[in-house]
């Protein structure tokens, strides 16, 4: 276990980083496709410089605020993946487009292709957009039998160049959950591919057809049906990962570091980092990850800890406890975990801790809490 210099704290194994880039990069280029990752994971100028050495097209960005921060770090070709809805979202965009060779917005409604199309005119440019569809989801993204309609509208507005269209879908399979990462991916790329060339039969000529997430991007470049994937988790990887079969234990960059501040009987120890540490978007036993806990507690083999659990939590109190009824943990030890879902986590930090050649560097998350 490193000897970290506070707790609680993030660390990044940058060495598996770049080994995580690196491979799906290779592996996306070698379907013919283009890897546009998104950042929402690190929220950090520096590891989407990675990715774009590495070889990335551009970087995805969840909000304007975040795609201002990757410019202000250097990055000049920017696809945000949202509706691009709220005066305040626009006048930003616009202005972030004057910094940058290449942005993308998104829409998926005619109500917010509207608005988007007249700031362009009253701002005398033109903005290169996409279509968000919805694949199965369920959450933003026009409804597939209605993504024709809604294009040759958005074809025809002044100030906006629809160039292609996108889509979240995840593991979902016939619009229901699933475990087949190959099925998902297999129908991803079919729907997209069938939605692309009915919008081109009704006159509007699509360049990029966009998908994948880190649960089926590889998969989905490997169908050779679309040309562009967009995964983000996979720079880090996560424990959410490893149960959506697309990440195996050692993959994992990102460890958190809690200290014992308080063992009030055998069976549970408190740790210094509550809910403003662990994420807790992941519900606990449910299908289809059954997650045990908000984190993973490893042991000194630096793998799991079937005996600990993190299952309880306020805002800056974690309780561990034991299955067997003793914890076996001390009052200031520092104890090591896997988060669940990383880009929650890293978002709850000021700054982390990049390890490496034996050495620990701090690092600000730059983009943290960018939510506009």
């Amino acid at each position: 276990m490193l000897q970290v210099p506070e707790t609680p704290c993030l660390v990044v194994d940058v060495a598996k980083v770049r080994e995580n880039v690196r491979r799906m990069q290779q592996q996306v280029e070698a379907c013919g496709c283009r890897l546009r990752p998104h950042v929402k994971t690190h929220k950090m100028p520096f590891f989407a410089r990675m990715q774009l050495e590495a070889g990335a097209a551009g970087i995805t960005c969840a909000k304007v605020s975040e795609a201002e921060v990757m410019a202000q770090g250097g990055v000049k070709d920017i696809f945000i993946a949202y509706p691009m809805v709220g005066e305040f979202r626009i006048r930003r965009a616009l202005a972030l487009q004057r910094q940058v060779d290449r942005l993308i917005l998104a829409v998926d409604s005619w109500e917010g292709a509207q608005r988007l199309s007249q700031a362009a005119v009253d701002a005398n440019t033109v903005l290169e957009v996409r279509l968000e569809v919805d694949t199965g989801a369920k959450r933003t993204g026009i409804p597939r039998e209605r993504l024709v309609e809604l294009g040759k509208a958005v074809h025809s507005l002044p100030g906006l160049r629809l160039t292609g269209i996108y889509t979240f879908k995840s593991l979902v399979l016939h619009d229901a959950p699933t475990q087949d990462n190959a099925a998902a991916a297999q129908e991803e790329g079919e729907l997209m591919a069938s939605l692309a060339e009915q919008l081109r039969q009704a006159g509007i000529p699509l360049e990029d057809v966009s998908a994948g997430s880190t649960p089926t991007g590889l998969l989905v470049a490997q169908t050779g049906l679309v040309n562009e994937v967009r995964p983000g988790t996979y720079i880090f990887a996560d424990w959410m990962l490893t149960k959506e079969n697309c990440a195996r234990l050692e993959d994992i960059a990102v460890r958190l570091y809690a200290t014992v501040v308080s063992t009030p009987e055998a069976g549970y120890a408190v740790l210094d980092g509550g809910t403003k540490t662990f994420p807790t978007d992941s519900p606990l036993d449910t299908a289809p990850g059954f997650y045990p806990g908000y984190a993973i507690p490893l042991g000194a083999d630096g793998l799991p800890d079937e005996n600990l659990q993190l299952r309880r939590m306020n805002e800056e109190h974690g309780i561990v406890t034991a299955k067997n009824g003793r914890t076996g943990l001390q009052v200031g030890q520092v104890v090591e975990l896997l988060p669940i879902h990383v880009c929650t986590a890293v978002n709850n930090f000021n700054h982390v801790f990049l390890w490496e050649d034996g050495e620990l560097l701090q690092m600000p998350v730059a983009a943290r809490g960018m939510l506009v």
